[in-house]
């Protein structure tokens, strides 16, 4: 009854890491490439530890405590996922910028006008 989901939610895995993969090699700067990779692996990585937590939770259903206990940590490690990938893509996109890599084809570069206007601050830790 679970295994349809669980061969769904690996075939949407496979799907978006796939495009993310061809998105890594077709895209033409930094910023594209962080943007394919961040949002494709995130999505495959969502349901490939959703099929995991699917198939704990039919293995605790029919008896194996241990399998509940995967299912636990798979959903931890779900939202762990959730909080830290974008936060890297924001802190790599960022220091790429610092470091004077224009966006390839950008009509406006809001935050070189925030940066030129003093509108940020430096936050010095």
């Amino acid at each position: 009854m679970i295994e349809p989901l669980i061969i769904a939610c690996v075939v949407i895995s496979l799907i978006f890491n796939t495009l993310g993969v061809i998105g890594l090699h077709r895209f033409p700067d930094v910023y594209s490439r962080l943007h394919a990779a961040t949002k494709c692996t995130t999505f495959g990585s969502i349901f490939a530890t959703i099929a995991v937590a699917l198939y704990g939770f039919g293995q605790w259903y029919y008896g194996s405590d241990a399998f509940g206990n995967m299912s636990f940590h798979a959903i931890f490690a779900l939202f762990a996922l959730l909080l830290t990938n974008p936060t890297g893509a924001h802190a790599i996109a960022r220091a790429a910028h610092k470091s004077g890599i224009p966006p390839k084809a950008a009509v406006i570069d809001q935050l070189e006008e925030d940066e030129t206007l003093g509108l940020l601050r430096e936050v010095r830790v």
